[in-house]
């Protein structure tokens, strides 16, 4: 018997059900935790952008000691979950914290990071991408997500390493990134705006995390590099203002699908809720200072708080649904 199968059979019934769930919540968890950690930083919160950093830091460890365990002891399940949109989250929470690590100088583990997310990307894209289907839920989304955050975090060290090569890829998986949004869009069922389970909220946050790249890509720009001439420059700022604008666009339709269709017992796909919600702010202060729009650090730094408040509440959730699973996790895996 492989070695994880045997260590989740022998734990108590609460904790065999988060264990059997964890790569597909922990992806979604660190995505969650490190862009608040991002946003944090930018509002000059920085103790509790450390505190989200450390969490997401840990659940990463978790999250990454497990894809390497099912690899090379559960190779069969491992192998079928690759093959799930879910697990493009590896990919993209790696970013994520890699990002974060940029800001705080760590160029060295930054890149570390980034070159194991560019790894595991191909591969994974790929046979995400070969078992796409017409009527997905939000996830079919991480695809552009994926792509996006390695656009963000490449853009991010180009700025502060001062490497036109770094740049100019980043630039490169941003047009990718859009493709596979747009391929994704014609994937997604359009039903999961009122009977998702969280997960159609990636449907903005990649709009969110295209916006922030754009902006990343705007800022990484320089009199040492002039990557961009005056053309480039004016397509990036058009096209990434119209991003961040479909982005706020998809926020309001999807707030007003949770009012219209409350759906508020937990689900671990609530996850993926939060992310989209902090990239949305994020893109938001990242584009008021790439652009020089300052007006719109009043609503990124409202959308910030209303970040916490949704991260605080699918924590409790979360803490609920392990003492109590019958009502949490449980319910999550018998609906699809």
């Amino acid at each position: 018997m492989p070695a994880t199968t045997s260590t989740a059979t022998n734990l108590p019934s609460p904790l065999r059900t988060w264990w059997s769930q964890r790569p597909l919540t922990a992806g979604a968890a660190v995505m969650a935790t490190g862009i608040l950690s991002v946003a944090l930083h930018q509002t000059n919160h920085e103790t509790l952008s450390r505190i989200a950093l450390t969490l997401a830091g840990a659940a990463w460890l978790a999250l990454a000691g497990d894809f390497v365990a099912r690899l090379l002891w559960d190779r069969t399940r491992w192998t079928k979950e690759a093959a799930t949109p879910a697990a493009l989250t590896a990919i993209a929470a790696t970013t994520v914290l890699g990002t974060r690590f940029a800001t705080l100088g760590w160029e060295t583990l930054a890149k570390a990071l980034l070159a194991l997310a560019a790894l595991l990307w191909p591969g994974l894209l790929i046979t995400v991408v070969r078992h796409w289907h017409h009527r997905m839920p939000g996830a079919v989304f991480l695809g552009c997500v994926a792509t996006q955050g390695l656009a963000v975090l490449a853009a991010t060290l180009a700025a502060t390493e001062t490497s036109a090569w770094l740049a100019h890829t980043a630039l490169a998986f941003f047009w990718l990134g859009l493709l596979l949004y747009a391929v994704a869009l014609t994937r997604f069922d359009l039903r999961e705006v009122a009977h998702g389970a969280g997960d159609h909220w990636v449907a903005g946050g990649a709009l969110a995390i295209s916006a922030l790249a754009g902006s990343k890509l705007i800022a990484a720009d320089s009199a040492d590099l002039y990557l961009w001439n005056d053309d480039d420059s004016g397509v990036l700022r058009s096209v990434t203002v119209a991003l961040l604008v479909l982005d706020l666009a998809w926020y309001a339709v999807l707030l007003i699908a949770e009012i219209a269709w409350p759906r508020p017992r937990y689900d671990v796909r609530r996850w993926a809720t939060v992310f989209p919600m902090g990239m949305t702010a994020a893109a938001t202060l990242s584009v008021a200072t790439a652009l020089d729009i300052p007006w719109l650090e009043t609503p990124g730094d409202a959308l910030l708080w209303i970040t916490v408040a949704a991260w605080l509440a699918v924590t409790a959730g979360a803490v609920s649904a392990y003492t109590r699973p019958s009502s949490g996790e449980v319910t999550s895996t018998k609906r699809r």
